[in-house]
C-alpha cells in the first residue's frame, strides 16, 4: 500500500493567468510590465468598476436635476 497524497483539485478561478509586455521606445526607453491575476480576481475587478460606472451616471443625472425650492 503506497501513501500518496490526494491531489489537490484545482478549480478553474483560481488559476492565475500571466501577461507580460516589453515596449521599446527609440534607444534610451525600455518599459516591461506583467501582470498575475486569477479570473476569480478579474471577475471582482469587473464587478467594482461596474459598480463605480453606475454610481457616476447616478451621480451625472443628480446634477443635471434642478432643485425644487422648497415650498413653504
Amino acid at each position: 500500500m503506497t501513501n500518496r497524497l490526494p491531489e489537490k483539485q484545482h478549480s478553474f478561478l483560481s488559476v492565475p493567468q500571466r501577461a507580460a509586455v516589453n515596449l521599446r521606445l527609440g534607444r534610451g526607453v525600455r518599459l516591461r510590465a506583467r501582470a498575475e491575476m486569477t479570473p476569480a480576481g478579474l471577475l471582482a475587478v469587473g464587478g467594482l468598476v461596474a459598480a463605480i460606472l453606475v454610481s457616476t451616471a447616478r451621480i451625472v443625472d443628480a446634477a443635471r436635476t434642478p432643485r425644487q425650492p422648497p415650498r413653504g
